[in-house]
């Protein structure tokens, strides 16, 4: 009877505690759940209009914080152009590797990923098919942390362009005497291209037929008896 007191006691005691290690959770939670929404609307506000022409009071605006908010929570409008620079390479890389991951084939992994971007003008507005060029080509010296960000970012894509060729090659998929570094530097090259022309004024067919012909071009470098057995 006397340990059944005590334990029901010591629950007494520790019920604040628990409910305050319950409360630190959820506003954690609910930080992790703002600070992402920030990212999201901030990236979209960096997509419409650069790094350069969006101010502050855009910011401030977009993501209904004081600046005191935006600087204690990102640093600088550079802390925050990284982080959603970050996010949406993420998101992209998360959309590559779903595409890949559904075909044992390499090389028809890449050619479904390009026939995917053929379809840029249907979902995305023409501002978001190449914020990582446009950012390269707008960031000057004055901001190199996000230049070397954008850089960095580009190059790690690449890196996995240049994986999947040298995993086709290892397979026999692509013949040994082409270099998995330059196919995976050209391809990065197409595509870059192919989200810039997703930029212009055109309509949604000539952005897929342009993509299909990339997959196409891209699938003829498969060795002959090579199937795809997805």
């Amino acid at each position: 009877m006397f340990n059944i007191e005590l334990s029901d006691y010591s629950k007494y005691l520790l019920a604040p505690y628990v409910c305050l290690k319950n409360l630190e959770l959820t506003m954690a939670r609910a930080t992790i759940h703002n600070r992402q929404d920030s990212l999201e609307r901030a990236l979209q506000l960096f997509w419409q209009k650069g790094f350069h022409a969006t101010s502050l009071k855009d910011l401030e605006k977009a993501l209904d914080m004081r600046p005191g908010s935006i600087y204690a929570t990102f640093g600088s409008k550079d802390g925050l152009f990284q982080e959603s620079l970050e996010r949406y390479a993420r998101l992209g890389l998360a959309e590559f590797e779903r595409t890949l991951h559904a075909y044992p084939s390499p090389l028809a992994g890449l050619a479904a990923y390009l026939r995917g971007l053929g379809g840029l003008r249907d979902r995305e507005l023409p501002s978001r098919a190449c914020m990582l060029v446009k950012s390269l080509l707008e960031l000057g010296e004055r901001e190199q942390a996000a230049w070397r960000k954008t850089e960095g970012l580009l190059a790690g894509m690449e890196e996995r362009f240049i994986d999947r060729f040298d995993m086709a090659q290892q397979i026999g998929e692509l013949d040994a005497r082409l270099d998995p570094v330059r196919l995976g530097r050209r391809l990065q090259a197409e595509v870059m291209g192919l989200r810039a022309f997703a930029h212009r004024d055109v309509d949604s067919a000539a952005v897929h037929a342009l993509a299909e012909d990339m997959a196409l071009s891209l699938e003829a470098l498969r060795n002959d008896g090579v199937t795809d057995k997805r």
